[in-house]
């Protein structure tokens, strides 16, 4: 067939277009699996969301060394929640419906990922958190079975809590909650596994958001001459509480979530105010050569910190190598294929491997069991693991890891 100078010349500048298109629409053409890295890198979880969206990245980058996912490089499209569920919901329409990604990994906070789960569901397509919010696990949140959970959920965290108050001594706890999925579910999972071990809690209170003032709500628990006090809290609350909590001259102990209690609190409230706080928080399966890898990802992208100092940035890592092992072991993008393949992947038995290629290479053989950074990531009946958790003592403004809790 004959070729007119028109077609010719159309021809070429259709594809001078292409080449000087954006890189988001050359990539479409090459077939690749989009994920969307839904992390917080501003608002409460900004002490995170940027490493953790670093180790999507970082992740996808050593997938596609590899040779992709069953042929498929993958592309990250990142956006920042805000730790805001309104502005994580816009972020994510865009992810959706813009964007076409075949899966969102990353938020952080159960109002984000409670908030964003409806739509991912909507979209069949699979989700994956780092949020504590029992309601998560359970329909109408995970009536598809499409979202995962990689960190403890808040009623394991309230059983460690509990645990450690055991350990510590106390008698007499009292708890404080933010107003939220998250605070109220890390208080209440306490109660509920302090109550089984006879135990009684003399005070409860759950306080509002954004408040410049939390005098009260301390006054009200402290009236009940508790001996600790749990809390379910976010830095910016816990910094006030504890502000007024040292000016009122009281000798409570106090046990908190490792988000709350960081070095950023002591940072804002100074090292003798905290002096004794036990700080508790999930910890990343540090023996495992798969949490090496990150561990040297982490530092190279984060200015030599520590990978220790971002768990959730290892559950991120792990995230991007569950969903391309599962598509390699699949040999497809469709999402029932892939969410089929997740827990074959992780849960044993199979060979045990602890990278992507390992991993790549051992599916050519049989099945794998994945052991991942940030834990040896067996997913239940609902998709959540269980963690094993750090204790933390604030002294001296430094948190010394003193013992691990296993639940």
């Amino acid at each position: 067939m004959s070729t007119t100078r028109r077609q010719f010349v159309g021809t070429l500048g259709a594809a001078a277009g292409l080449v000087a298109a954006p890189s988001i629409l050359r990539a479409q053409t090459a077939e690749t699996f989009r994920i969307g890295a839904l992390c917080p890198v501003t608002g409460a979880g900004s002490p995170f969301g940027s490493g953790m969206q670093k180790m999507i990245s970082a992740a996808a980058e050593i997938v596609n060394a590899a040779g992709g996912a069953a042929g498929r490089k993958l592309e990250i499209v990142p956006e920042d929640t805000q730790t805001s569920p309104q502005a994580a919901v816009l972020a994510a329409k865009k992810l959706i419906d813009v964007n076409k990604v075949r899966a969102v990994m990353g938020t952080w906070s159960s109002g984000v990922s409670l908030a964003v789960v409806p739509l991912t569901n909507d979209a069949n397509i699979i989700m994956m958190n780092t949020s504590g919010a029992p309601a998560l696990s359970v329909p109408p949140a995970n009536a598809k079975g499409l979202s995962y959970r990689y960190q403890a959920t808040n009623d394991r965290f309230g059983r460690a809590f509990a645990e450690i108050a055991t350990k510590e001594g106390f008698k007499r706890p009292a708890m404080m909650a933010f107003n939220n999925a998250s605070g109220i579910g890390n208080t209440e999972g306490f109660r509920k596994a302090w109550e089984a071990k006879g135990g009684k809690v003399v005070e409860s209170v759950v306080y509002e958001p954004n408040q410049t003032s939390y005098r009260s709500e301390l006054q009200k628990v402290l009236a009940a001459n508790p001996d600790v006090i749990v809390t379910g809290s976010y830095l910016a609350d816990t910094t006030i509480i504890m502000r007024e909590w040292f000016q009122s001259g009281a000798q409570t102990k106090w046990i908190m979530p490792g988000w709350a209690a960081s070095p950023d609190l002591v940072k804002a409230v100074g090292p003798d105010v905290l002096e004794g706080v036990i700080s508790v928080d999930s910890i990343s399966n540090e023996n495992a050569p798969s949490y090496k890898a990150y561990d040297e990802a982490y530092r190279k992208a984060m200015g030599g910190q520590p990978g220790q100092s971002n768990v959730y940035a290892a559950m991120t890592w792990d995230m991007v190598h569950v969903i391309a092992l599962a598509i390699e072991a699949a040999n497809s993008t469709e999402t029932a294929a892939i969410n089929a393949k997740i827990r074959e992947i992780a849960n044993p038995p199979g060979t045990q491997v602890f990278s992507y290629a390992d991993g790549k290479a051992a599916l050519k053989q049989g099945k794998i069991n994945y052991e991942g950074a940030s834990s040896v990531l067996d997913f239940d009946q609902y998709g959540d693991v269980t963690p094993d958790f750090g204790v933390f003592f604030i002294e001296g403004g430094k948190l010394n890891r003193k013992y691990v809790v296993k639940i």
